[in-house]
């Protein structure tokens, strides 16, 4: 093989590699949003369950102040959860953890709080993979995919190729 033949035969092995990276980023990133999809419904039931929303809990400032106008004896700060409001935090609830097939009684401030953790990460690996698509994408694109190398008609030929059986 001569040497323009090798490096046109790199090249092809070079796009392909980063097309099969591109192809298993953007796979990763679909399982990831069903996975978060998945936790969203989750604490949205669970603040239905507790009858709160993301904005009906009163923030840390608002029910200080409503206890002070209350009563004197009450202690200045209570920590209120976002997504417990008034309901028992203390209360079980069911949770079957990611990744398994166990279910597992747990109270139900632990239940949202690990939903909200693994929310987050989730939220931070899907940037993460958004990023790397982009950036495999333009590299991809960047090189031309070969149309500047080879004419269509040879393209083609290249992709219609099929083995026959011996």
């Amino acid at each position: 093989m001569d040497e323009t033949m090798k490096q046109f035969q790199q090249s092809l092995v070079e796009v392909e590699t980063e097309a099969e990276h591109l192809l298993l980023a953007r796979h990763q990133l679909v399982e990831n949003d069903r996975v978060r999809n998945g936790n969203r419904e989750a604490l949205t039931a669970l603040r239905k369950r507790a009858r709160t929303t993301k904005t009906s809990v009163p923030s840390p400032f608002e029910s200080i102040m409503k206890e002070i106008e209350r009563a004197e004896s009450r202690p200045l700060v209570r920590e209120v959860c976002t997504t417990c409001g008034n309901h028992d935090s203390k209360e079980n609830t069911w949770m079957m953890f990611p990744g398994t097939d166990v279910f597992a009684r747990i109270p139900f401030h632990a239940a949202h709080t690990i939903l909200e953790k693994d929310q987050a990460r989730l939220d931070y690996d899907a940037q993460k993979l958004q990023s790397y698509v982009k950036e495999k994408t333009f590299s991809i694109s960047e090189k031309g995919v070969l149309a500047d190398k080879i004419s269509l008609g040879v393209l083609r030929s290249l992709v219609t190729l099929t083995d026959k059986p011996k």
